[in-house]
């Protein structure tokens, strides 16, 4: 939460304007807050600081260096959150910590006595794709928040050519507004793209030469191509969800009389390799799975178990980074 507030105050934005270290007092005057609040500007940093966003160093007060001040500069993770970044993820932060996705975890221990499928539907009566739908503005959030993650696709793609080269046609499943596809068809030109999602969520998207947006339920249909693709999808569904999901996968691969592939990015648990601080991060979004959706994070077993019972002879974990592994599968 205090990392919300630095950006919605602008102060990752601010630090990086003011071009230099920044002083507590400069840095309280460029962001128009009362003076009164100074002490409070200075607990909230000195927490940020502690935790890696940004860094203290010291700066001179006068040309005659007579006093030496603390002044607070930008690190890694706080340039990962500059509004103005290409790759910033500070939409996704603001989605993330949304209201409507801080009060299911009010509700968890409720939840476990309840009928609910999901604490989200505990807190607000409702799934959260059914919110999403239903509340227009927290659904520009959410996908703005997903958009931002996938933007950083634009540094893996170049990386992982040879998954998709020979490939005449993609459809990115729960695409979104495109963010991925569209990276993906501008380095793959020659690549027909579809983006096929929801009707909500895809109308009004404009298609362009080679990329088109489709709307529809992949728990009913899925338009064939040589590739599917999901991003972050699986895992938001239960086991049985993902098998019907992976079935209609198959068929669309395989319709044309030619056998293509599933591209699956997303987690992988391995607690006997992964570094702590990876398979803590791991952890907690198989927690916001139990509180949002029906799904979890898995380990490689429970991925094998999903492609075997959805019909499908051979897979393999092509590499990863980060927190996300690149599974591909085969009929």
């Amino acid at each position: 939460m205090s990392l919300k507030c630095a950006i919605q105050l602008g102060i990752p934005d601010t630090i990086h304007n003011h071009g230099q270290p920044i002083t507590l007092p400069e840095l309280v005057s460029k962001l128009n807050i009362h003076p009164e609040k100074t002490s409070c500007v200075h607990r909230l940093m000195r927490l940020l600081v502690h935790s890696g966003f940004f860094a203290k160093t010291t700066v001179h007060e006068n040309q005659e260096k007579e006093k030496e001040e603390e002044a607070y500069t930008l690190t890694p993770s706080s340039r990962l959150i500059l509004k103005d970044n290409a790759t910033s993820l500070s939409p996704f932060v603001l989605a993330m910590l949304d209201p409507a996705l801080v009060s299911p975890w009010q509700f968890l221990g409720d939840w476990f006595h309840g009928s609910e499928l999901t604490p989200f539907e505990k807190a607000h009566g409702k799934g959260i794709w059914d919110y999403c739908n239903q509340n227009p503005e927290y659904n520009n959030i959410f996908n703005e928040g997903m958009a931002s993650d996938s933007r950083l696709m634009n540094l893996v793609v170049k990386d992982y050519k040879p998954i998709f080269e020979g490939l005449g046609s993609l459809v990115d499943v729960g695409g979104g507004t495109g963010t991925v596809a569209r990276i993906i068809s501008e380095a793959f030109p020659h690549m027909k793209c579809t983006v096929f999602d929801l009707p909500h969520v895809v109308a009004n998207l404009p298609d362009s030469k080679n990329l088109k947006f489709v709307g529809g339920d992949m728990f009913q249909y899925i338009p064939p191509a040589d590739a599917i693709l999901f991003k972050w999808i699986l895992h938001d569904w239960s086991d049985e969800e993902c098998v019907n999901i992976l079935k209609n996968c198959k068929e669309a691969i395989t319709s044309k009389g030619k056998e293509g592939k599933v591209i699956i990015i997303d987690v992988v648990i391995n607690q006997e390799e992964d570094e702590h601080d990876v398979i803590t991060t791991k952890l907690h979004f198989d927690a916001l799975m139990m509180a949002y959706v029906t799904g979890k994070e898995r380990n490689k077993k429970e991925w094998e178990k999903l492609f075997l019972e959805a019909g499908f002879s051979y897979y393999k974990i092509v590499s990863s980074f980060g927190m996300k592994s690149v599974i591909e599968i085969y009929p």
